[in-house]
């Protein structure tokens, strides 16, 4: 138990407890015109997966796929929590979301890649296009690079065709790839190859960013060197090219270890491989989390439990149809992409877009002019997109002519503001929103609406999932019963196949951080001794839908009352002018910490003080004065990664007088600079202190 002191009054809290000031939004009903054609109608599923039926509910997800031999135990948990799913069973990834769908679908596209500089044309895949080019990749890999069943390969590769068609060619040979987001630095990516023991690095020449070709090669020498002074050498590297004739890169080529992809290919032109019949258990991919303390944590992810679950949840959540064009606004280095781009959607014979480039690239319009060209009709991004593009552009959805019939949110917690918006101008009052929970060890959705079962209700993610049966525990491991309105840590009770299996390498962090805070028995086999803990804050209504409050380590505890920052930062979106907010703690004399604010405002608005006060008001009308900011900073734009989350540390950091650390990966430097002279002054001095004198927000999980 905490205790802290506030004026004369003395309060006590459970570390777990979080005040919670949320008002409950009103329901949103799906239409009749979306329930007729859904994939799930049937409300006894959340029965036919109650925990009585645990674990065999899962057969009927593991049924949508083809299995080379069937399995003979669902669940084996005897080596607790070390959870293996589909004991016995045999099947191939790539077989299941290429080869299957031949005969029915070859000549459908399974992707279309629009490259970032508009008058480039869109390069339809189809599935035939596909298998070709996977297979050929394949023999490449095998005979070539030496590759085979349970090597680990490295990917830093772009938001191009070449990214699935390598991470298929790689699951086609039982090959474990590791996929590092292509935003992240030479040094990111050296450390995870290094961590994996990839002995092949795979990357591409260059891509567009902005507007301008960045050159990707460079990252590749940063990174195999990385990765030497880790201990692990990179025999290979193989480089696709971005321009069919003429190189995207100035950085040379190292004679006897780079090698152009596109000019050894011709040697297995119409090769091909057969897929390799792979134990459900086997080790399909790596998700190295990016690390925001430690060492980056590789989530290892098998093949026949993680398969199942991202098909079955596209098709129930996100009610992917073979005939829908969908898009999923993410990036494939993260695990949303490998779930929701690749894997998830190839399952079903979906048909995908693959965007290059940034979101508002060279305008806000620019993916509803997609949506509207390609007849998009399901949408999938992250409310930080969704807030970026409310910012930039607030009525351009309203002149497209697109409809989309389910959109999907993921990454974050979404404000209510920007919920409503979402709703009402991008998806025109037309579109379900499944706002989902989940993280990227989960391997899949743990809470969403069912989008044509459960009506809709802003700012909150919904039940847990069909087999899915979240619990908030307070620090104790009391359960804190729903329509309390006290919040606490979100646990799941049970497994699922989707479920990482481990941690690469290190089996004590894997028990350490996820199931030891609520284990009561280290040596049981039963897995009801076993609740997940998933690290985040968490809230559920009387109606059982869970509110996710943000990371338990974002929680901000001013004189014993523990304010979650995301429902700080949702009052700040009520006010009409701000765009984007973020909350971070400052350090304070008589109460510890206490939160302060950065906004930044929408096009045409002038800063000033009245805007300052409109956000203190906010705050303090919907959570009270316990809230109240040390100060409001206006600033010009928040310090994001490539992939558009708002560093919450390196703003930390500002505030606190201290070190910004390495902040040239981010999209936007020199903004950095600019909010330091802001808020601290020209020629402040950041002192020395270390990481523990600030917890750290925001960072890419």
């Amino acid at each position: 138990m905490a205790r802290t002191r506030e004026d004369t009054q003395s309060v006590t809290v459970s570390e777990a407890e979080i005040a919670v000031h949320w008002k409950e939004e009103d329901y949103y009903q799906p239409s009749p015109k979306f329930i007729g054609q859904a994939n799930l109608t049937d409300p006894g599923i959340m029965e036919r997966f109650g925990l009585d039926r645990f674990p065999e509910c899962f057969r009927e997800y593991a049924d949508l796929l083809t299995w080379d031999q069937y399995w003979h135990t669902t669940l084996d948990t005897g080596d607790a929590p070390f959870w293996k799913w589909f004991v016995g069973g045999r099947l191939n990834a790539c077989y299941n979301c290429v080869d299957r769908h031949l005969a029915q679908h070859k000549n459908k596209a399974a992707f279309i890649f629009v490259p970032e500089p508009e008058d480039e044309p869109h390069v339809p895949l189809t599935y035939q296009e596909l298998y070709v080019r996977v297979n050929e990749t394949a023999a490449l890999l095998r005979d070539f690079a030496g590759l085979r069943a349970g090597d680990r390969v490295t990917l830093h590769l772009p938001m191009t065709p070449e990214l699935p068609i390598t991470m298929l060619a790689c699951a086609r040979l039982g090959v474990i790839h590791s996929v590092v987001f292509g935003g992240f630095s030479g040094e990111a990516c050296g450390i995870r190859a290094a961590d994996s023991g990839s002995k092949v690095l795979v990357t591409m020449d260059g891509y567009y960013r902005n507007g301008k070709v960045l050159d990707h090669k460079a990252n590749a020498d940063i990174a195999v060197a990385t990765a030497a002074k880790e201990g692990q050498t990179i025999d290979k590297v193989l480089v696709w090219r971005r321009f069919r004739d003429r190189s995207a890169s100035s950085t040379p080529m190292v004679k006897g270890r780079d090698f152009l992809i596109n000019d050894l290919l011709p040697k297995y032109a119409g090769q091909r491989v057969q897929p390799v019949s792979m134990d459900a258990l086997a080790p399909l991919f790596l998700m190295y989390t990016s690390g925001t303390t430690g060492r980056p944590k590789g989530c290892q992810h098998g093949t026949g439990g993680y398969l199942a679950y991202v098909a079955a949840t596209s098709k129930y959540i996100q009610d992917i149809h073979p005939t829908d064009v969908y898009w999923c606004f993410a990036d494939i280095g993260w695990i949303t992409g490998h779930s929701y781009i690749v894997y998830g959607p190839l399952a079903l014979a979906a048909t995908g877009v693959l965007y290059e480039g940034v979101p508002a690239y060279p305008d806000a319009g620019r993916p509803w002019r997609i949506a509207e060209r390609l007849d998009v009709n399901i949408f999938h991004t992250s409310p930080t997109t969704v807030r970026m593009l409310r910012k930039l552009g607030p009525e351009e959805p309203r002149k497209y002519h697109y409809h989309f019939k389910t959109m999907t949110t993921v990454g974050e917690p979404i404000e209510p503001e920007a919920w409503k918006w979402y709703h009402s101008v991008v998806g025109k009052g037309e579109a379900v929103i499944t706002d989902t929970w989940w993280q990227t060890e989960n391997g899949g959705f743990l809470c969403s609406t069912k989008p044509a079962l459960d009506p809709m209700k802003p700012g909150s993610a919904g039940p847990g999932m069909p087999g899915i049966h979240p619990v908030i525990y307070d620090e104790e491991g009391r359960e804190i019963p729903r329509g309390s309105q006290k919040a606490g840590n979100i646990c799941i009770r049970n497994p699922w196949p989707g479920i990482m299996q481990t941690i690469w390498g290190d089996r004590d962090r894997y028990v350490k951080t996820y199931y030891a805070k609520y284990n009561k028995n280290p040596k049981s086999t039963d897995w009801r001794d076993w609740p997940y803990f998933a690290g985040d804050g968490a809230l559920q209504a009387a109606d059982g839908y869970f509110r996710i409050l943000g990371r338990v380590d974002d929680v901000i505890n001013v004189a014993g009352h523990r304010l979650g920052t995301k429902e700080l930062e949702s009052a700040c979106l009520t006010v009409p002018e701000v765009a984007e907010a973020a909350v971070v703690p400052v350090q304070d004399d008589l109460k510890g910490r206490v939160p302060e604010v950065y906004v930044s405002l929408k096009p045409g608005v002038a800063a000033g003080k009245e805007v300052k006060d409109k956000v203190v008001h906010a705050i303090e009308t919907t959570i009270g004065k316990i809230a109240r900011p040390k100060d409001v900073r206006i600033v010009p734009d928040m310090p994001k990664t490539r992939s558009g989350k708002i560093m919450r540390r390196v703003l930390a950091a500002i505030s606190n007088t201290m070190e910004t650390g390495d902040v040239t990966t981010l999209a936007n430097p020199d903004v950095v600079e600019q909010i330091r002279e802001l808020v601290q002054g020209k020629g402040k001095v950041a002192t020395k202190a270390g990481p523990e004198d600030i917890k750290r927000f925001g960072d890419e999980r």
